[in-house]
């Protein structure tokens, strides 16, 4: 399609809303109108769709009487506003051409829509900037338009819309000004008296379209004010200075606690006992350098910190001189502001996904989660969930308060905080949990037994690949304070929790714990022994391949699956009354929440469509790279770079070694959703004991990997699926170190992938056919593994289950009754392979090395045959950036 060659041609329009929340002025939505050949952009201000017809009218009698010219064609989409009959009669009046959408295709009005993300893009740093609140959206939108009207733009070879629209025309009239900053108005009324003021404080919000001025707002009169004699505190929000960011400048006193609830009759909220660090308010002037190889500090590293920063001024004496030295300090604005080449929006969009999970991802995104105590007690939230927790422990009697006795040692503890969500996205509660420190416990005296059986990610990854193959419904619950429900049998003492004191008699004493709690060992163990007694009752059956997994089936054969993971439940079935019954009885007994549809278990993100199920960590991995600093480093095309080869005396020392292995775990954690990850974390997870700045390079590479697609993940396709299948590979001695091969395998579902693995052989192989076998053994353990499991839950495997495998010489030793020099020492295995081959269960059977899914377990590969792995995998970005 030709762009058109004039201005007015083709405008594209488009409709934003409803806003989540109504501005003061009382719109809900808004209109935008942009010329395709200059660019430029109009936005009009709705408080329903309906509006849209005479702003239209507005709009063109603007183009007739400003530009002595005709709109010839509008696009837009099929919404209400535009294919009304007034809308339509009005076009064909004008002569006007409609272009409209196909249905459930926006990308055909992809100019306005781009426009829409572009505009919020900007909006949301206006607001979050200065800490506006949310109810002066529709202030934010026009200063938006009003500067990207007056941005330079690549697409018009470095000129603004408006200069491209208007070359005669000023940018700028005025001088732009920081949103939401705080600026003084001169009181002009003719009231004013000489003791009133001459000025009146109000917060700017943007620029007059009527007149050369600034728009700024005065909230406790509601009056707007349009005024060239202003005088602005750019440095200084309207609506104060806390923010992520930054540290409040004093430390709570004892006049700002004593505004709390208590929250229960024996404790009240503690002062911290030394006040938190305040900011710098001056940062020094910095310049930007490239990251030297160094390890990660053991803090979360701030925004755009992922560069490192030297002085711009020498460390060396300067020469003397008799004129004082000036330090130019920049503005406290931009203490936190860094640029970057590779911002993260260009690797990750929203526009794809449906209205009520962008909405969902959107509140997910929005909450802050406190890291510490002293944080959470600055937010009545927060402050309002530890009560809560509190009461909830009190009411449990999970503890008594006595003095310590002689000779005995305490358990310290700590809150942990979290957020909770409804399936429609918004806020559910807000969750603050008491956890001891249970790693402090000594065996034998604190704790005994400790096992208890979690829920397997293989398990997860099953059910809800059987959700998507039969349309099941799959729906969470979440049991409050679950670990109370285990009794304790030991002894143990635990400090008081941190941010309350007891008072009165019960000062200085501690607790003496009744009820198991978070953290403690024994805890798990006790709280799934209370669970199984309840669940079982309710003529569960327990499967053995996973002690956490239940079934009930009825005799009609509709079945309901229950799966657990501590207090985390996960229900799916096709028994939908059951399913109402097994809540209903469950809530009887424990405190339970039902969250709706699961939309967010253990981190994992479950986005759903008539098409499938989607599994992605997107919010874990942006929250990685936002902890690293690596939100605004360099991409890499794939995890690991082929040609390298680590070892364990390559680079130096890392001087804490904690941090690498704490990155390490995080990234382990990450390949539950991202089999790609899966090689280069294995290589990396190698050197845990002594890692080295070769190795933490290595890491770096595999974050910056994962920069590129950071909502990568399983995808599960609707409609019926069947049969296992296994693909083994093996890399003959690969390592470099000890010249040890490396297993890979990836077991289907039909379609679906539920599990893979790369892993280090425990022996070095004589040849490649033995390294081959080794993994093929390995693959058929999960296929007998994974077929207990379907058959436990109604899904007969009957028919053989295929191991692929790309080595001729393997799959002999698998077939046939050979048995030589060169086999004689893998004896088990080859017994164990070929007793189930004869048995039916397995067949092993050649695929290409073209073909072979389980390659990217084995070996660093180029970025080609990594994508055509994804592709194989089944792995999709339903965030991929359009």
């Amino acid at each position: 399609m030709h762009r058109p060659s004039s201005v007015f041609d083709l405008i594209h329009s488009d409709v934003w809303g409803p806003s989540p929340v109504m501005a003061f002025s009382g719109h809900r939505y808004y209109v935008t109108f942009i010329d395709d050949h200059s660019k430029c952009t109009w936005v009009y201000l709705l408080k329903k769709k309906s509006d849209v017809l005479p702003l239209f009218t507005q709009f063109l009698q603007m183009i007739k009487t400003q530009y002595n010219t005709i709109v010839r064609a509008i696009r837009s989409d099929n919404g209400g506003e535009y294919i009304s009959d007034a809308f339509c009669s009005q076009l064909n009046q004008k002569g006007i051409l409609h272009q409209l959408t196909c249905p459930q295709t926006p990308e055909q009005n992809g100019v306005a829509e781009r426009k829409n993300r572009h505009i919020m893009s900007i909006v949301r740093c206006l607001l979050c900037g200065m800490h506006v609140p949310k109810s002066y959206w529709h202030m934010a939108v026009l200063t938006a338009v009003y500067l990207i009207n007056r941005t330079p733009s690549w697409v018009l070879h470095g000129m603004a819309p408006l200069q491209f629209l208007k070359p005669d025309c000023a940018l700028f009239q005025i001088l732009p000004r920081v949103f939401g900053c705080t600026c003084f108005v001169q009181n002009r009324s003719p009231t004013r008296t000489k003791l009133d003021n001459k000025s009146i404080r109000c917060i700017f919000l943007g620029y007059s379209t009527m007149s050369k001025a600034y728009r700024c707002y005065d909230p406790i009169s509601r009056h707007l004010y349009h005024s060239l004699d202003v005088t602005f505190f750019e440095d200084t929000p309207f609506y104060g200075t806390h923010s992520p960011l930054q540290v409040s400048d004093s430390s709570p006193s004892t006049e700002d606690t004593s505004l709390l609830v208590r929250p229960v009759p024996i404790f009240d909220f503690m002062v911290p006992e030394s006040p938190l660090p305040a900011p710098t308010s001056h940062p020094p002037l910095q310049v930007y350098t490239r990251r030297p190889r160094s390890p990660l500090p053991d803090s979360p590293l701030a925004p755009g910190s992922g560069m490192s920063s030297t002085p711009l001024v020498s460390t060396q004496s300067p020469p003397t001189s008799r004129y004082p030295s000036r330090v130019r300090q920049p503005p406290s604005r931009f203490g936190w502001l860094c640029s970057t080449n590779h911002p993260i929006s260009q690797y990750i969009s929203y526009l794809g996904l449906s209205d009520s999970y962008h909405a969902f991802i959107g509140t997910m995104d929005s909450v802050s989660i406190p890291r510490s105590v002293f944080a959470a007690l600055q937010d009545p939230k927060w402050v309002t969930a530890m009560q809560a927790e509190m009461d909830a422990l009190q009411a449990n009697q999970t503890w008594e308060l006595v003095p310590l006795p002689s000779g005995e040692k305490t358990v310290g503890c700590k809150w942990v905080f979290t957020v909770k969500y409804l399936a429609d996205g918004s806020v559910d509660r807000y969750k603050a949990r008491l956890v001891a420190k249970g790693f402090i416990q000594i065996p034998g005296k604190d704790f005994g037994a400790t096992f208890a059986p979690v829920a397997k990610l293989t398990s997860v990854r099953l059910l809800v690949s059987l959700a998507a193959s039969h349309s099941w419904p799959l729906h969470q619950l979440d049991v409050k304070n679950a670990f109370l429900h285990g009794n304790l049998l030991e002894t143990i003492y635990m400090d008081p929790p941190p941010g309350f004191r007891a008072e009165g008699e019960y000062a200085g004493k501690v607790c003496r714990l009744r009820k198991s709690l978070y953290g403690l060992k024994q805890s798990p163990r006790a709280w799934f022994s209370r669970f199984s007694e309840v669940i079982l009752s309710m003529e569960f059956v327990r499967c053995h391949s996973d002690h956490t997994c239940f079934i009930r089936r009825r005799s009609d054969g509709r079945c309901i699956i229950l799966l657990v993971y501590e207090d985390d439940i996960i229900l799916t079935g096709d028994d939908a009354p059951g399913i109402a019954h097994v809540k209903q009885s469950l809530g009887k007994v424990f405190d339970v929440k039902d969250l709706g549809v699961l939309k967010y278990f253990l981190g994992i993100e479950v986005a759903r469509s008539c098409h499938g199920i989607s599994l992605s960590q997107r919010k874990y991995t942006l929250d990685l790279l936002q902890d690293t600093g690596m939100l605004g480093c360099r991409p890499a095309s794939t995890p690991m770079d082929p040609n390298l080869k680590l070892s364990v005396e390559s680079g130096e020392l890392l001087s804490n070694p904690s941090m690498y292995q704490r990155l390490d775990g995080r990234l382990i954690y990450l390949t539950n959703t991202r089999p790609d990850l899966t090689f280069a974390v294995s290589v990396v997870s190698q050197f845990m004991h002594a890692p080295r700045t070769s190795h933490l390079d290595a890491v770096h590479h595999i974050l910056r990997y994962v920069k590129t697609s950071p909502g990568l993940g399983l995808f599960y396709s609707a409609g019926h699926q069947s049969g296992l299948s296994c693909f083994t590979d093996a890399d003959y001695a690969g390592s470099q170190t000890d010249r040890r091969s490396t297993t890979g395998l990836s077991t289907f579902y039909g379609n679906h992938l539920i599990s893979w693995k790369s892993k280090k052989q425990t022996v070095v192989s004589r040849s490649s056919a033995e390294a081959e076998y080794r993994a093929m053994a390995q693959g058929t353990c999960e296929i007998l593994w994974l077929r207990s499991i379907c058959n436990e839950l109604g899904f007969m495997e009957t028919d053989s289950s295929q191991l692929f495998c790309d080595n001729k010489s393997a799959i002999m030793l698998a077939s046939d009754s050979v048995l030589h020099e060169r086999s004689k020492h893998i004896e088990v295995d080859i017994h164990f392979i070929r007793e189930k081959v004869r048995s039916g269960i397995i067949i092993p059977s050649f695929v290409p090395s073209s073909e072979q899914t389980a390659d990217v377990f084995t070996k660093p590969v180029g970025p080609s045959l990594l994508q055509s792995s994804i592709v194989k995998l089944g792995l999709i970005d339903i965030f991929a950036s359009t």
